[in-house]
C-alpha cells in the first residue's frame, strides 16, 4: 500500500521530466530529418512494439467500431495535431523556447472549456494559478520572445499543435478515459502515424541521415516519449481531472530549460528563474481544491 502511495505521488514529477525530454529530442533530431517523415517514423515504430505487446499481454481491445473511432481521434490530436504542429512549427523557424511557450497555454484552454465539456468546476484560485502558470512560462522564455517568432506559418502550425492538443486531452477524458493503456495507445499511435505519413509522402522527401545523434533521439522519443510519456498522461487523465491533470505541463518548459542547460550550453537568467517559481506556484494553486471523482 504505502509503495502504491509512492508510486503514484511519483507520477506527476516522472511525467514532467519525461515529457520535458521531448523538446530536447526534437531539437537533437530534426536536424536530420523532416517533421513529418520523423514523426511518422516514430509514430510507426511506437506502433510496432505496442501491439504485439499488447496481444501478448492478452490486453483488451475495443469491442464495437464507435470506441475504436474515439480512440483513433483522440490520437489524431494529441499525437499527430499537436506533435505535427510542434514539428512542422520549427521547421518554419519557430525556436524551441517559443515553441514552449504557445503550447505551454494549453492548460489555460483545458481549465477555460473543461467546466463546460467535462463538468468540472474551476475555482476563482484556480484561475489565479492559470494566471500566475502563463507568467511563468513566458518569463522561462522571455529571450526567445525578443527573437523573431519566424514566419506566421509557423505560428499557425503551433496553434494547430495548441488547440489539437487541448481539445484531445478533453476529448480523451469525456469518451476514452476508460482505454486498455496499452491497446488504446497502439491504435492512437496507428491513427497518427498514418496521418503523418500522408502528410510526409505529399510534402516531403522521406530523407533521412541515420547519425548516432538522431538514432539515440529517435530511440527516445519512441520508448520514453510515445509510449511511456504518453502511458502516464492517460494514467493521470484517468485518474484526476483533466485541468489538473494539464497544470501540469506550465512545468515542461522550466524543466527543459534546466535539462537544456548542461546539454546545449543554455543558461537561466533571473527573470527564467522567478517564471519557474511562478510555474510551480500556479500548478499548486490549479490542483489544490480540484473535485476529486465523488465529490463536490
Amino acid at each position: 500500500m504505502a509503495t502504491n502511495k509512492l508510486w503514484l505521488g511519483a507520477m506527476p514529477v516522472m511525467f514532467v521530466l519525461l515529457w520535458s525530454t521531448g523538446f530536447i529530442g526534437a531539437k537533437l533530431g530534426l536536424p536530420y530529418a523532416e517533421p513529418m517523415t520523423f514523426l511518422a517514423l516514430r509514430f510507426a515504430a511506437a506502433a510496432a512494439i505496442l501491439i504485439p505487446l499488447a496481444f501478448f499481454m492478452r490486453a483488451p481491445w475495443p469491442d464495437n467500431w464507435r470506441q475504436v473511432g474515439h480512440i483513433a481521434l483522440a490520437g489524431l490530436l494529441i499525437h499527430g495535431a499537436y506533435l505535427g504542429g510542434i514539428y512542422g512549427g520549427m521547421k518554419f523557424g519557430i525556436e524551441a523556447g517559443t515553441s514552449a511557450l504557445i503550447v505551454g497555454l494549453q492548460p489555460l484552454l483545458v481549465a477555460l472549456f473543461a467546466g463546460w465539456f467535462l463538468g468540472e468546476r474551476t475555482s476563482k484560485l484556480q484561475w489565479l494559478g492559470v494566471a500566475l502558470g502563463v507568467a511563468g512560462v513566458a518569463l522561462v522564455v522571455e529571450r526567445k520572445l525578443s527573437l523573431d517568432l519566424g514566419t506566421p506559418l509557423g505560428v499557425g502550425l503551433h496553434l494547430v499543435a495548441l488547440f489539437g492538443f487541448s481539445a484531445g486531452t478533453l476529448y480523451q477524458k469525456h469518451f476514452c478515459a476508460n482505454m486498455n493503456l496499452l491497446s488504446g495507445s497502439a491504435l492512437q499511435l496507428t491513427a497518427a502515424a498514418l496521418l503523418v505519413g500522408l502528410l510526409a509522402v505529399f510534402l516531403e522527401s522521406g530523407q533521412v541521415n541515420w547519425t548516432g545523434e538522431f538514432i539515440f533521439a529517435f530511440a527516445w522519443l519512441v520508448i520514453v516519449l510515445s509510449i511511456g510519456a504518453f502511458m502516464l498522461f492517460y494514467t493521470l487523465i484517468r485518474r484526476g481531472a483533466a485541468a489538473r491533470v494539464s497544470s501540469l505541463l506550465f512545468l515542461v518548459p522550466p524543466a527543459a530549460a534546466l535539462i537544456a542547460w548542461p546539454l546545449f550550453g543554455e543558461t537561466l537568467g533571473p527573470l527564467s528563474i522567478l517564471g519557474m517559481a511562478l510555474a510551480v506556484i500556479g500548478v499548486a494553486l490549479i490542483n489544490f481544491g480540484v473535485n476529486r471523482p465523488g465529490g463536490r
